[in-house]
């Protein structure tokens, strides 16, 4: 059987890690969470030297999108390796932009950009790529994530459930603790996902 990759889009609180997850515990999938990814990528300690890393900190931390070629290098990277070894990829979160989805076909020097889309190709199959569109009033997702969690060990979104409000003080999974994403602030999630520039956002 082909190995398959699915793209699963929609603003945050429409549900697009939930069904990654879903894919990756019934199917077989690696759901590969690219904010969870940036994360991790930009708050470790270990990487705060590297002037690129510190740059992308500081745009995830005000609202702003990390720069879209940095974000294109760690997801086809991470694309390429996990097609190679044979497994099913399901995105949360990628690609986020027309840039990080198909590149620049004119990057100078002779040579073509690659986008998310062609290395999917490539790696895939253009036959075997599957894009899903999850929708959600702007409202609900602005509710849903500004009471959002995430697991500081696991990284686990911990949703806020609207009747009892939350359920867990440490995370269900691991007993980690719980923290507030910088994204998830709600000036921030606006700016980043409902008054975003015109064309610049897939």
């Amino acid at each position: 059987m082909s190995k398959k990759a699915v793209i699963i889009y929609g603003p945050p609180g429409a549900g697009k890690g939930t069904q990654a997850n879903l894919l990756a515990w019934t199917k077989g999938f690696v759901h590969f969470d690219t904010g969870k990814f940036l994360d991790i990528l930009v708050h470790d300690k270990d990487n705060q030297k590297d002037p690129a890393i510190v740059e992308a900190r500081k745009q995830m931390d005000s609202g702003e999108l990390v720069t879209p070629a940095f974000v294109l290098k760690i997801t086809a990277d991470e694309a390429k390796k996990i097609g190679e070894s044979n497994f099913n990829i399901a995105f949360s979160g990628s690609p986020r932009t027309m840039f990080e989805a198909f590149g620049d076909p004119s990057a100078g020097s002779g040579q073509v950009q690659k986008g998310l889309i062609a290395v999917l190709e490539e790696t895939y199959g253009k036959e075997n790529i599957y894009p899903v569109h999850l929708v959600i009033d702007p409202k609900k997702a602005i509710q849903r994530n500004k009471n959002r969690k995430i697991c500081s060990i696991c990284y686990t979104a911990i949703l806020y459930n609207e009747e009892k409000g939350h359920l867990h003080a440490t995370c269900p999974l691991c007993g980690g603790a719980l923290r507030v994403r910088s994204v998830d602030n709600p000036a921030v999630f606006e700016t980043r996902n409902f008054g975003r520039a015109e064309g610049k956002r897939l």
